[in-house]
Order: structure tokens, then C-alpha cells, then sequence
């Protein structure tokens, strides 16, 4: 085993900003305010597993399938796209089923577990030892719990209307990421305007 509080530290850090939890904040409020109920713990628990799993045998499991990291990416990117177009247009695309779920998706997978992290695990394991990378990954899933625990601390800081701007806002951000993912692993470039 090499521990190192770097490699930790570093991985830690890359798998924050990717994950990015706090950003995700709104599309939780979101998908609470339509009466599903989020349990924090089992989002949590589904999500790290997720990412463990990517950690120990990602590559080999795509292949199994026929699929690698970037056609794994745009399949994500599509699911991104239509929460985007949910949180803009207030439509809901995706049929949510509270029986048993609890939110599990869209939240533990694409949010959390989606195409980014999971990209970014893979990309990890070239640079760090696996008990760094293990490490960092089970510090973020604590940050994740506790960021799902305190949404409706979030919801009434902010109020109704402020929710209101906050979910077109990130419905926006998230289009964003979704076309970003799609164009780096199609490879298609967009022409720079002057």
C-alpha cells in the first residue's frame, strides 16, 4: 500500500470540482418540490458504489459490453441535456417513481456517478495508487450525504422564488456540460467566432 496525503489530497480535489455536489443543490430542490422523496444515505451508498466499481474494473466492464469511456460519456451527456431541458422548460421528460427509488436517478446516477466522475476515475488510476484514489472517493461520498441531508436547510434560505431563478439558471449550466461532454468525445469543434 502507498498512502500518500497528496495523492489523497489531489484526487480528493479533482473528484470535488468534478462531482460537484453543491452545484447539483438546485436539481435536488427540483426533484423533492415534485414529491419524490430523497434518501440521502441510499443516493449516497448507490453512487460510491458506482464509482467503486469504475474504480476496481471500469475499463474491463465497458469492454465487456463493446462500449468505451466515450461513447459512455455521450450517453450521459444525452440524459444531462434533458434534466436541463426539464429544469428550463418545467416539463418533466423523465417518469419519476418514488416506490423504492428515492431519487436514485437521476441523483446517484447521472449527477453523482455520471459520465464526468466516472471519466475521472478512470483518468485517476494512471496518476494515483488506488487506496489515494479510495480514500478521496469515500471523503467526497461524506460531503455528498451531508450536502443531501441539509437541501431543505438550502430551500428555505433561499425561498421559492429565488428556486425559481436558481433551477433555470443551472438548467442552463447543465446544457452547457451536456453539449461540452458531447463535443470533446465526438471530437467535433465548434468554429471560434472573431
Amino acid at each position: 500500500m502507498q498512502l500518500s496525503f497528496i495523492e489523497i489530497l489531489g484526487a480528493f480535489m479533482v473528484l470535488f470540482a468534478i462531482i460537484d455536489i453543491t452545484g447539483s443543490i438546485p436539481v435536488i430542490i427540483d426533484i423533492k418540490s415534485k414529491g419524490i422523496e430523497v434518501h440521502s444515505l441510499k443516493v449516497t451508498l448507490v453512487s460510491g458504489l458506482i464509482l467503486l466499481l469504475f474504480l476496481l474494473v471500469g475499463t474491463p466492464l465497458l469492454g465487456v459490453f463493446g462500449i468505451d469511456v466515450s461513447a459512455f460519456a455521450i450517453a450521459g451527456a444525452f440524459i444531462i441535456f434533458l434534466i436541463g431541458m426539464e429544469m428550463i422548460l418545467g416539463i418533466e421528460i423523465f417518469q419519476q417513481n418514488s416506490h423504492g427509488t428515492g431519487a436514485i436517478f437521476p441523483i446517484a446516477f447521472p449527477l453523482i456517478a455520471g459520465a464526468g466522475s466516472i471519466t475521472t476515475i478512470l483518468s485517476l488510476k494512471a496518476e494515483y495508487h488506488t487506496i489515494n484514489i479510495l480514500i478521496a472517493l469515500v471523503l467526497n461520498m461524506v460531503i455528498v450525504y451531508l450536502v443531501l441531508r441539509l437541501t431543505s436547510l438550502f430551500e428555505r434560505l433561499i425561498g421559492p422564488g429565488g428556486l425559481q431563478i436558481l433551477k433555470k439558471v443551472f438548467g442552463v449550466i447543465l446544457l452547457s456540460i451536456a453539449i461540452k461532454l458531447f463535443l470533446t468525445n465526438t471530437g467535433i469543434a465548434l468554429p471560434h467566432g472573431n
